[in-house]
């Protein structure tokens, strides 16, 4: 009789484990649905409602999203690549490039354009290195199919459309600021034989105007890089 009930007890016992066992599992299953569903409601009314700049996760956030919070790590860490592209990349640029309204300006900022330039052709790389690094994470990721729609629309603002702005956009900017700083290197290497009146300049020699007026043609073929990067640093580029 008591081995009857030992083996009673047993069974009960490994039933009630298997009931604990599964009412674990249930409950994980939930707790991840939880995480995805606050998750894609940060991307929805957050991130999609953010302008440039994105807030980064406070800790409970990172606990409420829980493993979601890497996959915002992604956008995030290309939105903090494309900031620090316009703010410490563009904006100096287009600043200096903007400070000149006649030619004597060339010579009086080349050397101010030439450092800003020199950062600008940093920046771009960092940009480009960061867009593909962003692909290449995204495509391991493996979404649910209605958190993947909401994340891919998230993607889109925050990683794909500045990209396809910035990337073709920096070089152009590059050879423009080039130009003006070659611009600004020949008007000096003219010393005494070139003089500025009226916002205008002159020279004595037909061959000197002619080497600068092409210089003015290679800047006007790349003045539009100008006003899209006046706009990309405004936030609102075309």
């Amino acid at each position: 009789m008591a081995s009857g009930l030992s083996r009673l007890w047993t069974r009960s016992g490994i039933m009630l484990a298997g009931a604990l066992i599964v009412l674990q599992l249930t409950a994980c299953g939930d707790k991840e649905g939880d995480q995805r569903k606050a998750f894609s409601d940060f991307l929805q009314n957050t991130v999609m409602r953010s302008g440039e700049h994105l807030p980064s996760l406070s800790e409970n956030q990172k606990q409420t999203f829980g493993k979601f919070a890497s996959d915002y790590a992604i956008i995030y860490g290309f939105s903090q690549q494309a900031n620090k592209a316009v703010e410490q990349g563009m904006r100096p640029v287009v600043d200096e490039l903007s400070a000149i309204r006649v030619p004597q300006d060339y010579l009086t900022r080349r050397d101010s354009l030439r450092q800003a330039n020199s950062a600008l052709v940093i920046v771009t790389q960092q940009i480009e290195s960061a867009k593909m690094q962003a692909d290449s994470s995204k495509a391991s990721l493996k979404q649910s199919d209605d958190l993947k729609k909401v994340y891919d629309s998230a993607y889109d603002k925050v990683v794909t459309q500045p990209a396809n702005v910035l990337i073709p956009l920096l070089p152009k900017l590059q050879a423009l600021s080039q130009g003006a700083v070659q611009t600004g290197d020949f008007l000096q290497t003219q010393g005494n034989r070139v003089s500025f009146n009226d916002g205008g300049v002159q020279f004595p020699t037909q061959d000197q105007a002619t080497q600068y007026n092409t210089l003015m043609s290679n800047l006007s073929a790349n003045a539009q890089a100008l006003t899209q990067a006046q706009n990309a640093v405004q936030g609102s580029p075309q």
